[in-house]
């Protein structure tokens, strides 16, 4: 009996070897395919951002869809809402062809390139300069973010007591210096350069930030390399700096054009417009059409036809910018 006990014993594995053995073997691949993991995570991603999407789509698509509904349409306002008639381009025919629109276009295209041409380089010449400094920058640059945290009306409430004509700072020092006080913001050119100066007061700081943080992730060995060469520092803020930038300050000029092709609050608060409508931009265009005169479809028109030009010039932008990187690349 104790021999075939033994026998037993010794002829079967014990519980550790068998484990040994177990572990030590390859494991035996996944039966789902390859792809059907990366199906799920993508499935699971989806799920969770369903509900960001959804907000999304009910504050941004469903506004631009609408708009586009109500251009197209004939809509009256009736006691029960809305009453949408036949499909129709009257409120684009009627649009193109009134000087108005055009007016207002030609002031808005002209703010915006001004505006924002003067704020790309005082916004960079500062960027220079903060990069230069040492102790004392972040007080500076605390300093710059001030005007930038205002709000839009409270700033334009702030300028237009300085433009006062009667009683304003900006007036009074005109008076002091050239014996005459104007009314700034009653006349079509002072009211533009004065809007203008305020737009560059409030957001050149953006553009220094944007444009410093750019320097700042510059590597510092282009530097070296470019003094080794006896480069000048003109050369190289155009050969080594600039070209670096170039991706920096395409998202700046971006984010002005966008903000200062819609730029409503401003002309709103100093000139309401004026005089006449010397001053007044397509929002301001838009914004009475819709709710003075209540054309719900003219305004829509207003909108939908100045998103259209806007998405144009950002792409004309984004597409002469990449001729330039790809250029400056094969030199």
């Amino acid at each position: 009996m104790s021999s075939v006990l033994h026998k037993k014993t010794a002829g079967t594995p014990s519980q550790g070897e068998g484990g040994g053995a177990r572990a030590g073997a390859p494991r035996k691949p996944s039966s789902a395919p390859p792809g059907s993991t990366a199906r799920r995570r993508a499935r699971a991603g989806w799920l969770f951002a369903s509900p960001a999407l959804l907000v999304i789509a009910a504050v941004t698509v469903f506004p631009v869809v609408f708009s586009l509904v109500l251009s197209f349409c004939e809509v009256r306002l009736e006691y029960g809402g809305l009453r949408f008639g036949s499909p129709t381009l009257a409120h684009y025919e009627a649009l193109l062809t009134h000087p108005e629109w055009y007016r207002a276009l030609a002031f808005t295209l002209g703010f915006t390139i001004v505006s924002v041409s003067i704020e790309l380089v005082l916004g960079t010449l500062t960027a220079l300069v903060l990069e230069r400094l040492g102790a004392g920058r972040g007080w500076i640059l605390a300093l710059l973010l001030l005007p930038w945290a205002l709000i839009n009306v409270i700033a334009a409430q702030l300028w237009s007591y300085l433009f006062n004509g009667t009683y304003g700072a900006v007036s009074w020092l005109c008076e002091q210096m050239f014996g005459t006080q104007p009314d700034i913001l009653g006349q079509p050119v002072p009211a533009m350069a004065a809007m203008v100066a305020v737009d560059v007061w409030k957001t050149t700081p953006f553009v220094a930030i944007v444009v410093l943080a750019g320097l700042m992730l510059i590597p510092g060995d282009v530097y070296e390399a470019a003094e080794i060469d006896g480069a000048s520092a003109w050369t190289t803020f155009w050969k080594v700096t600039l070209p670096q930038l170039r991706p920096i300050v395409a998202i700046a000029v971006l984010f002005r054009i966008l903000q200062a092709f819609g730029i409503f609050d401003l002309p709103f608060v100093l000139t309401q417009g004026g005089p006449g409508t010397a001053t007044q931009s397509v929002a301001i265009l838009g914004y009475r059409i819709l709710f003075q005169n209540l054309d719900f479809g003219g305004g829509a028109a207003v909108a939908v036809t100045t998103a259209v030009i806007v998405l144009g010039c950002c792409l004309l932008f984004l597409r002469v910018f990449r001729a330039q990187v790809d250029e400056g690349g094969r030199a």
